[in-house]
């Protein structure tokens, strides 16, 4: 081999160009579009310029360049959420690696990504065994990219010709839109321009796996004999239910069992929010009063497609011998477990129980919801009682939920949440539409709001109203370029206090009490940032407000802004401890 056969330039070059015929890449991206995957987040590189090349001019999807890889993996996967399926596009080793925190928070709340990627070629191989080469962004095994998304993924692949690649991308994509969890695709870098025959023009579908008939009959009449036994039923919803596209027969049951629902934190708003069988959200200590009082009462908990994180110990603890669960992984009434039978034959079968029975529905009707300027009013740091002007964190939800209750615009937006006292206060929101409140509530990422707007407002076509922390904000502040570069119209308010207030309500709660001599540890104290100054540099509007009416005058004006975002400084006291986090601080 000749030292020209060794130039970068030869290497790069090699293989067939994007855009000679129908390719590998034009499949997976036809794929995609089929499944209502219209826009695709992107960094972008040479080894994956032939994929990258092909979605630039490919018909009927959308090329959304990001500003970095957590920027587009968060994007991704509120995508994922509002419309079923997400695509990222990254380079091989350095943007595959800085993404999979966000992949690997994808894999944990049941959000389907497809990560698509790109690796040294045949030609570079050959070279490596040869040579001894290490080529740019390699650890020095050209498969540990797959071997790190194996952990994240329900299956992760390398193609390392276009023979076969057609059905691999169709499995891959199946597994995605099956379990509802990310997949990993790879190919080396020259095959994603390799020719490749067309698709049929049907969409693929998710498998469809159904339970042994007699687990499912054990499984529901245990379950039935726990809930008939009950005085006290309540039904505890997941976002599982909407994942799997089951929001429609919990609603059902609910009507059919006279029930009345809750639901988790990461799962709130799988149904609309109204009616008079919602109690409001449960986020343990976070919850209002009357949502925690009817939990307590509960004497059989029908728990269906939920994510039990450690949020929920008090809960798992006093409620276990309670339940009857049903979620992805099987079926548990009471302490007996059913492992193959499946949450929708279990749900349908409940169904058919409750239509039968004469006993059903029966008449409860939940705890009136709050009214403004509750929950808030009775949740805000009393410390402040005194001072009305001052923005706390609840105020903060009690003026802006009353200004969008009032102006009917709750229809038209989707809220995004990192993990922040911010999350836990909005757990307490009222009358919001099906999937439109999503957060990182199990994964708990700080920083994931800012980065997910993007994602959240392509994929729902509704205005991203989103709250952060400064800290959580600070880690993806780059996001909000993104969000002008495509003119949407997202709203980021940073909840500005310079403190990571709830890393210090877990670490030591007194430093929230009044006087110098109770003082944030050193870790949890932010920089103090020109907000204003930012958001004119990245093209974004901005805005600062101090007191709760500023914040009132300006909440029209933020409404009535169509082609950018808007950041929105909030000025809150570092010393701000919501009721909320201080009941969670306390447990």
């Amino acid at each position: 081999m000749t030292h020209s056969a060794l130039s970068k330039k030869s290497l790069f070059a090699a293989g067939p160009a994007a855009g000679t015929g129908f390719t590998v890449a034009d499949y997976l991206l036809t794929r995609l579009k089929q499944l209502n995957v219209t826009d695709v987040f992107q960094i972008p590189g040479d080894y994956v310029k032939h994929f990258t090349q092909a979605l630039e001019h490919f018909d009927g999807i959308n090329t959304i360049g990001a500003i970095n890889e957590l920027d587009a993996a968060y994007a991704a996967d509120a995508y994922a959420r509002t419309r079923g399926l997400a695509a990222v596009s990254l380079q091989f080793g350095v943007s595959t690696y800085s993404a999979l925190n966000a992949i690997a928070g994808a894999w944990v709340e049941r959000s389907p990504i497809v990560v698509i990627s790109a690796t040294p070629g045949a030609d570079m191989r050959d070279i490596t065994d040869m040579y001894d080469v290490l080529f740019h962004h390699s650890t020095g095994d050209l498969d540990a990219d797959r071997k790190v998304y194996e952990n994240v993924t329900v299956r992760a692949i390398t193609l390392s010709t276009n023979v076969g690649a057609a059905e691999q991308i169709d499995e891959l994509l199946i597994d995605a839109i099956t379990q509802k969890r990310p997949v990993y695709i790879a190919c080396y870098k020259e095959v994603w321009g390799q020719p490749c025959s067309r698709p049929p023009k049907t969409a693929l579908k998710p498998r469809v796996t159904h339970s042994p008939e007699l687990a499912l009959r054990n499984a529901v009449d245990q379950a039935w004999t726990q809930i008939t036994q009950a005085k006290q039923p309540l039904i505890f919803a997941g976002v599982e239910i909407l994942r799997f596209g089951l929001s429609e027969l919990l609603q059902q049951i609910i009507d059919a069992s006279g029930f009345l629902y809750t639901t988790t934190s990461l799962g709130k708003t799988v149904l609309d929010e109204k009616g008079d069988k919602f109690i409001g959200t449960y986020s343990d200590a976070a919850s209002i009063e009357s949502v925690r009082e009817v939990v307590q009462a509960s004497d059989c908990v029908l728990t269906l497609g939920t994510i039990l994180t450690d949020d929920y110990l008090v809960f798992i603890e006093s409620k276990y011998a309670d339940m009857v669960l049903a979620d992805t992984a099987g079926i548990r009434a009471g302490y007996f477990k059913y492992g193959d039978v499946t949450m929708q034959d279990f749900m349908q079968a409940l169904l058919a129980k409750f239509k039968a029975s004469d006993a059903y529905p029966i008449k409860a009707k939940a705890p009136p919801q709050p009214k403004y300027p509750q929950p808030w009013a009775g949740n805000s740091d009393p410390a402040y009682d005194a001072k009305s002007q001052v923005i706390t964190y609840n105020r903060f939800f009690e003026h802006t939920m009353k200004f969008l209750q009032d102006h009917k615009l709750l229809k038209d937006i989707v809220m995004t949440y990192g993990v922040s006292s911010a999350m836990y206060v909005a757990t307490n929101c009222y009358g919001l539409s099906q999937g439109s409140f999503i957060a990182s509530a199990a994964w708990q990422c700080i920083g994931f709001e800012t980065g997910a707007a993007a994602g959240a407002q392509l994929g729902s076509g509704k205005r991203a109203w989103t709250v952060a922390g400064d800290g959580g904000f600070m880690m993806v502040c780059q996001s909000l370029s993104t969000l002008a570069r495509n003119r949407l119209n997202a709203v980021i308010f940073v909840m500005s206090n310079q403190v990571y207030a709830i890393e210090q309500v877990y670490v030591d709660m007194a430093a929230f009490r009044p006087g110098p001599k109770h003082r944030f540890d050193a870790f949890d104290i932010l920089p103090g940032w020109d907000y204003l100054a930012l958001a004119k540099a990245f093209g974004a509007e901005g805005i600062r407000v101090e007191t709760v009416d500023a914040l009132k005058a300006e909440l029209p004006r933020i409404a009535a802004i169509k082609d950018k975002p808007v950041l929105v400084e909030v000025v809150i006291p570092q010393k701000d401890l919501p009721g909320q986090m201080y009941r969670l601080g306390s447990e």
